[in-house]
């Protein structure tokens, strides 16, 4: 990889998940992926032994988008990083007073997240 290009690469960090969160920035969000990225989503409608998968970027860009158009907050309350890998929590609620609140576990490659998995839960 030539200079040039490793300029353009923005490694994905706990404080840029936290801004892209808080601001609710799909766009943000979608560009810390690698092109063929894979993001499984462990809940109540989707458990472990069949966790729902968005594969690739632009799947990934569709949910983001879906999840910061609605009206609630998210807030990034632990990140924790090393070279390889990235985790953290994020409290999140509706206007109604819903909360959920989500772990999530990534993978890094290249300074992209390569594989991640979320665990989330809601108030019924």
């Amino acid at each position: 990889m030539d200079a040039k290009t490793k300029a353009k690469i923005n490694p994905v960090t706990g404080a840029s998940i936290k801004q892209a969160l808080e601001s609710r920035d799909g766009h943000m969000l979608s560009s810390f992926y690698a092109d063929d990225a894979l993001l499984r989503i462990v809940d109540r409608n989707n458990p472990p032994s069949k966790p729902r998968e968005l594969k690739g970027k632009a799947a990934i860009g569709m949910f983001w988008d879906d999840i910061c158009s609605r009206a609630m907050t998210h807030r990034v309350e632990t990140s924790i990083e090393n070279a390889n890998q990235l985790a953290f929590s994020q409290a999140c609620a509706y206007p109604d007073g819903m909360k959920v609140l989500c772990l999530a576990f990534c993978d890094l490659k290249g300074g992209k997240i390569a594989r991640q998995t979320v665990v989330q839960a809601w108030d019924e």
